[in-house]
């Protein structure tokens, strides 16, 4: 488990936030969060005053990172770069969860290092941290001034021949009472952009292999716009599924088998494939993952449910 809980004793009375950096050797504003997150209990409450006294047994909830051996594809002074497996998280979303990338990242470079971007759970592939406060900031700035050019591949539902770009505008939705999408094409929505590129097509799957490059980076953007063409890519459990399939998934009832016939791979078949950017000297960096052979993860179309109707 990422999250430990531990009991300690304070010696002598002083500041709550004072007692973490002196025993931790913590940064003041690190200090102040954990409290402010309730990580700190006294008497088994969490206690949220970091400039109150305290004295005597108390207990702290912290991260610490569990490995389970997997190394950064690319190092450098102030970041790493590692391949993400599908359905590992980026970070923790709760303190139950087990495992997660910045497990990774932590044990590999220390509590200052970080995940400067993200991507979906289900999504694979490249994902950059920094590996120190200094470079946190800077690197994370490149993401947001899209600096930083990504690219990706995904399997897609149907044949596509010809380059195109999606140019359409999305929305979050506040409404999952119909559908499960959580974003959408919306007049009012935020602009988005993205160039797609046909690589290869397989004729007995009836899927075409594409290469992805966002403009902007919109929650959901590869996803939606394809769902927006109808070449829904492929093992999608929200775009380009059915209603009661998504419900399924989201709850965490839907079997292998079911997932496979509804949405037509076991996992969602986005990868994202290389990152060029600029810092400090140029970089290229190429997953090493062979995202084309994962096809065997896709069902044939006469299978697929949601291509029935």
């Amino acid at each position: 488990m990422p999250f430990v809980k531990n009991r300690f004793v304070v010696p002598e009375e002083m500041q709550a936030f004072l007692y973490l950096i002196r025993t931790f050797n913590m940064r003041q504003g690190d200090a102040q969060r954990l409290i402010a997150r309730g990580r700190l209990l006294i008497d088994g409450k969490s206690m949220f005053d970091s400039s109150r006294k305290i004295t005597g047994e108390i207990e702290l909830v912290y991260f610490e990172a569990c490995s389970r051996g997997v190394s950064p594809l690319f190092e450098s002074k102030d970041f790493l770069v590692y391949e993400k497996e599908s359905g590992v998280l980026v970070h923790p979303n709760t303190m139950a969860t087990e495992y997660s990338l910045l497990d990774e990242i932590r044990h590999h470079a220390g509590d200052d290092a970080n995940a400067v971007h993200r991507i979906d759970m289900e999504t694979s592939g490249l994902l950059m941290a920094s590996k120190n406060k200094r470079s946190e900031p800077s690197l994370k700035m490149l993401f947001e001034k899209r600096k930083i050019k990504k690219s990706y591949l995904a399997w897609v539902d149907g044949k596509v021949t010809e380059e195109f770009e999606v140019n359409k505008p999305l929305k979050v939705r506040n409404d999952y009472s119909e559908c499960k999408h959580k974003v959408e094409v919306h007049p009012e929505g935020k602009a988005s952009l993205t160039y797609f590129k046909p690589l290869k097509y397989d004729k007995e799957l009836d899927t075409t292999l594409i290469a992805c490059y966002p403009h902007t980076g919109r929650t959901h953007q590869i996803r939606v716009h394809l769902f927006h063409v109808k070449h829904s890519i492929l093992g999608d459990p929200i775009y380009g599924c059915d209603f009661d399939s998504s419900n399924k998934y989201l709850e965490g009832n839907i079997s292998i088998k079911e997932r496979l016939k509804a949405t037509g791979a076991t996992r969602l078949m986005l990868h994202a494939q290389s990152l060029r950017f600029e810092y400090k000297s140029e970089f290229y960096i190429e997953s090493r993952v062979d995202f084309e052979g994962m096809k065997s993860e896709i069902c044939r179309r006469d299978e697929r449910v949601f291509n029935k109707s």
